[in-house]
């Protein structure tokens, strides 16, 4: 009988053992699941995006200011982006861009070949990519090119026409004037391109829109540092307001793409004149 309830005992006592939670062994595997999750987290945190996820930067800038937009670069920008419907104040913007920007091209072309002053041509060589830029979403979109048939100095807007004359006119009196009309186009270029700005949410558009802005925002500080260099002058703004004009001659030359990276705050600026 001793025996018997000695056995009895033993065989109780494992039976409770098995039975019993194994609480060391799901501590120690739950520590072990948090610890991976928190490295693999950190992992993420710390890993840099991808190549292909981080945003392109489709100008380029030179130590003077020349702002081109590199062609491969925007299209292979525009893979990642859908096109859609266009609105007709989307359609109206790029057509009218394009024609702006050809006159910024033509005038410049036309005071240089009158003044000889290399930011006259190194400027004009920016705003070909500058057209290009534009053209690029004409044919993303499938809409006619209005500079298609025409050469230098023809437009089909009748105002872009009429202010290319005008500003043809007034460059040519003076080399002072001459850089005072390539600081009034790069205000017009701004305040037209933020006006269209407010008019899309395509992605594609707003990227081409932005390089543009900060390519006539750096022209801008070409043409007014030119003038100052040539001539003593300082530059006072024909179309902006001060504050605004300000803003963007106040800070450095602008190198990155949409966000840029020079101290500029953005904002848009009030026109202070007519440009008829």
């Amino acid at each position: 009988m001793k025996k018997t309830s000695i056995l009895i005992l033993v065989m109780g006592l494992l039976l409770a053992a098995c039975s019993a939670p194994a609480v060391g062994n799901i501590d120690s595997e739950s520590i072990v699941d948090a610890e991976a999750i928190q490295e693999t987290a950190a992992e993420e945190e710390s890993t840099p995006l991808m190549e292909t996820e981080a945003e392109i930067d489709p100008i380029v800038v030179d130590d003077q200011g020349n702002t081109t937009v590199d062609a491969e670069m925007l299209d292979t920008a525009f893979t990642a982006m859908p096109t859609g419907e266009l609105t007709a104040l989307e359609v109206d913007g790029l057509v009218f861009m394009r024609e702006e920007e050809k006159l910024a091209h033509d005038v410049y072309l036309a005071l240089y070949d009158l003044w000889k002053l290399p930011v006259f041509q190194n400027i004009s060589n920016s705003e070909t990519t500058h057209m290009d830029a534009v053209l690029t979403l004409l044919d993303r979109y499938g809409l006619e090119d209005p500079s298609a048939t025409k050469a230098v100095g023809e437009f089909t807007n009748p105002d872009l026409q009429k202010l290319y004359d005008q500003l043809i006119s007034q460059g040519s009196q003076s080399l002072s004037d001459a850089l005072k009309v390539g600081a009034a186009i790069e205000e017009i270029d701004i305040l037209d391109l933020e006006d269209r700005l407010t008019q899309t949410e395509k992605a594609d558009i707003i990227l081409v829109y932005e390089s543009l802005l900060k390519g006539s925002r750096n022209h801008l500080r070409s043409f007014t540092r030119t003038l100052q260099q040539q001539t003593g002058e300082n530059y006072v703004p024909q179309y902006m307001s001060q504050d605004a004009y300000s803003a963007i001659t106040g800070s450095g030359i602008e190198t990155g793409g949409p966000g840029g990276s020079s101290s500029y705050g953005g904002g848009q600026g009030r026109r202070g004149g007519s440009r008829g």
